[in-house]
């Protein structure tokens, strides 16, 4: 009988900052336009968050699964390398990681071609997510009532999230909100909060996200503050699709539909007010 050559058995490890970047290097490749500074954040809102596997010490396949806190997760990252795809290394990782999560409800943005597996592991569709993407068409209307978002607005903007986010991460914001190049407005009267939202650059334009408002007129102005604060080229909004004014606010600034994903969740689903949630923060960590 001739040799045989016996696979090695992939090794499950938590992700290193390098690791890290090398999953976001990774994303970029499979087209999903990563921030250019979001490591930082990322980690902050769980540095145990990111898992690798390693076939004889090499990157073979990644996922996050960031625990906000003992009621909620969520998982991205998931991609195998192209060189180890059909060895169900990625699943096996999949179901490492889901295993050692011990949070209530996990949430993840299922891409389309994915999410007859996630339904498999228990996850259910809530929503679906439409990214709009394109030159926006400049505003000249209102912006008042707008200020750039200093450390001083930390405590009351982690306040306001609270309630549009299924668990606390005032961590991953102060990173968020302090990153180089990322720029925050916050719509106020007085002290009250009506709405924030970030703009990042990205390998391919700005996103926008979170774009959280109480109306769909501030929604509006944080919107065309925010374009307002970067160079022209292509801008993206990830609203939640049963937000009809959110995706009208895209439409009507020029965006179009580019990509989709499945918003689904394995435990209860939170209670989340969608008319409120314009963009949400990142597919990759909710």
């Amino acid at each position: 009988m001739g040799n045989v050559i016996v696979a090695a058995s992939p090794e499950f490890e938590r992700a290193s900052a390098d690791d890290v970047a090398l999953m976001v290097e990774w994303a970029a490749r499979e087209g999903w336009n990563p921030g250019l500074r979001d490591i930082d954040a990322f980690r902050a809102a769980d540095p145990d968050g990111f898992w690798i596997a390693r076939v004889d010490g090499t990157p073979a396949a990644c996922m996050s699964l960031v625990t906000y806190d003992p009621s909620f997760a969520f998982l991205g990252f998931y991609i195998a390398h192209p060189d180890y795809r059909g060895r169900s290394i990625g699943f096996a990782l999949w179901q490492h990681a889901l295993a050692a999560c011990r949070a209530d409800t996990i949430g993840l943005d299922g891409v389309v071609d994915q999410q007859d597996n996630y339904r498999k592991s228990g996850f259910v569709l809530a929503h679906r997510n439409i990214r709009y993407g394109g030159v926006p068409a400049r505003s000249t209307g209102s912006k008042d009532g707008l200020t750039a978002i200093t450390p001083e607005h930390l405590d009351a903007i982690a306040a306001y999230d609270a309630g549009l986010f299924p668990a606390g991460r005032t961590a991953f914001l102060e990173k968020w909100l302090g990153t180089d190049g990322h720029t925050g407005l916050v719509a106020q009267s007085g002290s009250r909060i009506g709405g924030f939202g970030v703009v990042r650059p990205c390998r391919e334009g700005h996103k926008i996200g979170p774009l959280f408002a109480d109306d769909a007129d501030t929604a509006e102005r944080l919107f065309d503050g925010l374009t307002a604060q970067v160079p022209d080229g292509p801008v993206f909004l990830d609203p939640p699709e049963p937000n009809g004014p959110a995706c009208r606010l895209a439409e009507r600034r020029g965006l179009a539909p580019v990509f989709e994903t499945a918003r689904m969740y394995r435990g209860p689903a939170p209670g989340l007010p969608l008319e409120r949630i314009f963009g949400i923060t990142t597919f990759e960590l909710g």
